[in-house]
């Protein structure tokens, strides 16, 4: 039975890019056969792996321009048993689709929040007096730019190919380096050797002084780097939050475990999402 990979829809997104080309990476390098499968959202999308609708899900969780996808945070912490497999780095370059003629008929653009964020200097200095309407995802108006020629969409060259639509301005993304992490999600533990991140979240016991110094300082005694820290709200009390944190370090390593023990001392709810190695993506 060949397996089902969730991932935000339509055909087009930058996650169904993500998605297709882990799809092709497993059938090239394992073997296996894969199919993809759209979801509205990103937390349908994990719902479904959870669910056992899917045994895989890809999602967005960090561009290097507007940061962390909180969709992606929230729905990890909100739901079980979910692990992290790999994480897939997609150099990102959005195109501006439109049927008008020039920039000058444009009278409202649509887009994912993510990639609006992304092009506003652009946008700001070419179309500063527009419309920006947000969408679930980066394709999800592109079927109505046919009948509506005042409008516009932000998404990818893909995507244009794709639906065939006719792309007014390439490379609108303010910053040439934009990428963005998407992460291969199940519900399987992860045992590939030589795993460089491990990401985890956790809550404290109370709101007090040095209640996350303490937690923090476990990692700097040990010597073990962190690639990044975000915190959100623990959706409980105004002012208490979780904190999730990327370290550069197998969860597997002697140091890690140490430093895992030691974690658990400082926090109220301690949740391990897996180890995982990073893999960039060529266009």
């Amino acid at each position: 039975m060949n397996l089902k990979i969730a991932h935000l829809g339509p055909q087009g997104t930058y996650t169904e890019q993500a998605a297709f080309f882990y799809l092709n990476w497993l059938k090239t390098h394992q073997g296996i056969i894969a199919n993809l499968y759209p979801y509205p959202s990103i937390a349908q999308s994990l719902q479904a792996i959870a669910d056992k609708k899917a045994e895989i899900a890809v999602v967005p969780v960090e561009n290097s321009i507007e940061g962390s996808v909180n969709m992606t945070l929230d729905s990890l912490w909100q739901l079980d048993n979910l692990k992290i497999q790999l994480a897939l780095v997609l150099p990102i370059q959005h195109t501006l689709i439109s049927y008008a003629t020039n920039l000058d008929t444009i009278k409202t653009v649509y887009s994912h929040p993510q990639a609006l964020a992304q092009c506003q200097g652009w946008l700001s200095r070419f179309l500063p007096n527009v419309n920006l309407m947000p969408s679930n995802s980066t394709t999800e108006a592109l079927q109505r730019l046919e009948q509506e020629v005042t409008t516009a969409a932000i998404s990818s060259s893909r995507a244009a190919q794709l639906y065939n639509l006719p792309i007014l301005v390439k490379g609108i993304n303010d910053y040439p380096e934009n990428c963005t992490q998407f992460w291969v999600v199940s519900t399987e533990e992860n045992h590939p050797i030589d795993c460089t991140h491990t990401s985890l979240a956790f809550s404290v016991p109370a709101n007090i002084p040095g209640a996350l110094m303490k937690a923090l300082a476990v990692f700097a005694r040990l010597g073990i780097n962190l690639s990044r820290i975000e915190s959100r709200p623990t959706k409980r009390s105004l002012g208490e939050y979780l904190f999730y944190l990327d370290i550069e370090a197998d969860v597997n390593a002697q140091m890690m475990k140490s430093a895992l023990r030691e974690l658990q001392n400082y926090t109220e709810i301690l949740k391990i999402f897996g180890s995982y190695s990073v893999l960039p993506i060529s266009l």
